[in-house]
């Protein structure tokens, strides 16, 4: 299996940004004009999925790689959402909760598949972070977040997954969360942990976004904030790419 999307990571310099899109929400017929969009804003990745994907994300992968060279990660909320077309995964080990079936019981059930497949797999310690408001990805998951108000929690989590051998740290809000992952939480835990670090989940603004990447994080992860006004992937890429 290729480790380019990895290796770019880790050593192509400054910070990246990706956007989440969701095939349940995305308008099929415009999709190829917002990818010219997220072009010129020089998205460095598409991640495909979501909490409830009830649409196979086939089709919207096949059509971001027939319009665009930036590359596709899937990142799957279930193993419905699994589609060899994409260039990679995010291998999602849920570690912030204690679901069995989310940090290795449907990870066996793919693996075979990923194994035989040309996709890049990207182990990943996903850990989610109680921002005041119930999002779809706790109810989905039956799994309680890491509180807001409990860096020490978040460190020693994130320290457990890199020790585990995880390749990245992914701490996420939540689609539709009232507010981004504090900045505290990110400085803590990137000072603790020599793995990559993605944030996501309620970046809604600008400065939420130059906030996120000044506390540490190396990968920003926009979705919601674009759902009404694309053109704002123009600006936080920017801020991003300047770091």
């Amino acid at each position: 299996m290729a480790t380019d999307i990895y290796q770019n990571i880790i050593q192509k310099p400054g910070k990246k940004i990706a956007v989440l899109i969701d095939p349940d929400k995305t308008n099929h017929l415009a999709l190829s004009e917002v990818i010219l969009l997220y072009e010129k804003a020089k998205v460095d990745f598409f991640l495909v999925g979501g909490s409830l994907v009830l649409e196979n994300p086939n089709n919207i992968i096949q059509k971001l790689k027939k319009h665009s060279d930036i590359p596709v990660i899937l990142f799957p909320g279930s193993l419905l959402q699994y589609s060899s077309k994409a260039d990679a995964i995010l291998f999602l080990s849920l570690i912030s909760g204690r679901n069995p079936e989310l940090l290795i019981g449907t990870h066996v059930a793919v693996a075979s598949l990923l194994k035989n497949s040309n996709m890049e797999v990207l182990p990943t310690g996903y850990m989610l972070i109680g921002t005041g408001k119930s999002t779809s990805v706790e109810y989905i998951s039956n799994t309680t977040p890491i509180p807001s108000d409990k860096p020490d929690i978040a460190v020693a989590t994130a320290i457990a997954g890199e020790l585990l051998g995880l390749k990245l740290i992914y701490l996420e809000a939540g689609s539709g969360a009232k507010r981004p992952v504090p900045s505290e939480i990110i400085k803590r835990v990137k000072q603790n942990i020599d793995i990559p670090l993605i944030v996501g989940g309620g970046l809604k603004t600008e400065n939420q976004v130059k906030n996120a990447c000044e506390s540490g994080a190396d990968i920003i992860v926009i979705g919601n904030a674009l759902e009404n006004d694309n053109n704002k992937i123009l600006n936080m890429a920017k801020i991003v790419h300047e770091f």
